[in-house]
């Protein structure tokens, strides 16, 4: 909150835009959804704001990408300052770990991983780039598109957001842009728990049960969403292009509703069967611990084993041969829930506020709240109250709902006794 509220502040700046100064709410929401590592935007990014204005949404998402902690983490290393037993135990809390040892060594890792990926992608685009633009443009043009896939923020400056050419269609396909963007997309959904998990791998020769999940289910997700979405638009949206180029935009636009934002097909033109797709791929969304929102998919993974486990009759939900604990599953099923009820509300309130059609109202409510930042153009259209409902579906989905729900709940009471069981009909 506070991140977003200095964002704010700042865009609300003359400095901030190239034209009229930003309005409050604008300039409210675009901080929101840079914090939130979002990318929809109420604004053009490139035209609309300045240099100085493209840097404060780029901090914002830097820091919200790699999260506030991790970044304070940064600043007390730099400056040489002991890290507190109260700070490593934040810090633990915030990497998702069950102990304390070596959390700060972690730290350091996430945040060395973090700079070289983004740099590494940084140069290929600014290569790329340098065929388009002149040197200069093409490096920033670099970076700032590095951070902000990576961070899964899903921010660009190409086009215009009312215009046909928003976003990275016009590098449908390319293969550097296409792949670069797949990559960083998919780096920065897994997680920095199963990064360094990967890099430790030839060392440790085993992988976490947490890292096993995220990346099957990972595969599952891009392999079969890749698959249908190729098969819904063979004959419509990716008729235009040539035989790579169909299946390089099949795999983008199946990693990026993780949370990427990015797109090389025009949203609006896909079949609804298609938008309904990247619905269902946006509210499940990436994984615990990383730069992506939505309910996360070790939450989609629990929900679908602990589902199969009941249809077989089995009492134990076991994943790669470890079981999973009660505790987990209730987890799971609550965050679903919340997460539901939530969209379901603001789909409900967005459908009596704008005027759009019930799919594209859902699209753009599942997009805030998976922090996903693909839009089917309702986002710049948006009213007043609007514009306040989708700041709070991006809040909540990248602090999470059931944080949130245990951050305000009163202060736990031992329950002194228990109720006798008793026996509800299921089905």
């Amino acid at each position: 909150m506070v991140l977003i509220a200095a964002g704010t502040v700042l865009l609300c700046l003359p400095a901030a835009s190239t034209g009229e100064r930003i309005s409050f709410i604008d300039a409210l929401f675009m901080a929101t959804s840079a914090t939130c590592v979002t990318g929809l935007a109420v604004i053009d990014t490139g035209t609309q704001l300045t240099l100085f204005g493209q840097i404060v949404l780029l901090v914002l998402f830097q820091f919200g990408g790699l999260g506030f902690v991790t970044m304070a983490t940064l600043i007390t290393l730099v400056l040489n300052k002991r890290i507190s037993l109260k700070e490593r135990l934040l810090l633990q809390e915030s990497m998702n770990q069950n102990s304390m040892q070596g959390i700060v060594r972690l730290i350091q890792r996430v945040l060395i991983y973090s700079l070289v990926i983004q740099l590494s992608g940084a140069i290929l685009l600014a290569a790329r780039f340098t065929l388009d633009m002149n040197f200069g443009k093409a490096v920033y043009y670099g970076l700032f598109h590095s951070i902000s896939i990576f961070n899964n923020a899903g921010f660009d400056l190409f086009g215009d957001i009312h215009g046909p050419f928003s976003g990275l269609t016009r590098y449908a396909e390319d293969p550097i842009v296409n792949i670069t963007s797949m990559v960083l997309i998919f780096l920065g959904g897994i997680g920095f728990i199963v990064l360094s998990d990967l890099i430790d791998y030839p060392k440790r020769k085993r992988l976490t049960l947490h890292s096993q999940v995220v990346l099957s289910t990972s595969a599952v997700l891009i392999l079969g969403g890749a698959a249908v979405f190729f098969w819904l638009e063979l004959n419509s949206t990716l008729k235009p292009l040539h035989a790579g180029g169909k299946v390089m935009a099949s795999f983008l636009q199946a990693i990026t509703p993780r949370s990427g934002g990015v797109t090389t097909i025009e949203i609006p033109l896909l079949r609804e069967s298609t938008q309904f797709l990247m619905i269902l791929l946006m509210f499940i969304g990436a994984a615990p611990g990383s730069t992506g929102g939505g309910i996360k998919i070790t939450t989609f993974a629990i929900l679908a084993v602990t589902a199969y486990t009941k249809i077989r009759g089995k009492e134990d939900i076991v994943m790669f041969r470890q079981r999973i604990s009660k505790e987990n599953v209730y987890r799971a099923i609550t965050m679903t829930l919340l997460s539901l009820m939530l969209v379901v509300s603001a789909t409900m309130l967005l459908s009596v506020t704008e005027s759009a059609d019930f799919l594209t109202v859902l699209f753009e409510a599942v997009s805030a709240f998976g922090t996903s930042g693909i839009t089917m153009g309702l986002t710049p259209n948006l009213t007043t109250i609007g514009k306040v409902l989708v700041i709070i579906l991006m809040f909540v989905g990248r602090t999470g709902p059931l944080t949130l729900a245990y951050a305000l709940k009163p202060k736990n009471s031992k329950e002194l006794y228990r109720y006798p069981e008793g026996n509800i009909t299921i089905g």
